[in-house]
């Protein structure tokens, strides 16, 4: 699934693809926003990804983008 972190202040967010299930996920986020805490989540190619909890300003979690290839109609 693909996870979107806006950090606050920064005009980039974070995108990742994590094999954790959404609701993992959220309470990583929910866990290191109201404590204050870092939020460590893995990607799919073994990258640890940290991010202070006090400086997440949104989370988008959602399903894996397809990619579609050639010519095709929508």
């Amino acid at each position: 699934m693909e996870v979107k972190i806006g950090i606050r202040d920064v005009a980039r967010e974070v995108v990742l693809e994590s094999a954790q299930s959404p609701d993992t996920v959220a309470a990583a986020v929910e866990h290191a926003a109201t404590t204050g805490t870092l939020l460590r989540l893995v990607d799919d190619k073994g990258r640890l990804v940290v991010v202070p909890g006090t400086a997440i300003g949104y989370v988008e979690i959602g399903p894996a983008q397809v990619r579609s290839v050639g010519f095709g109609s929508l």
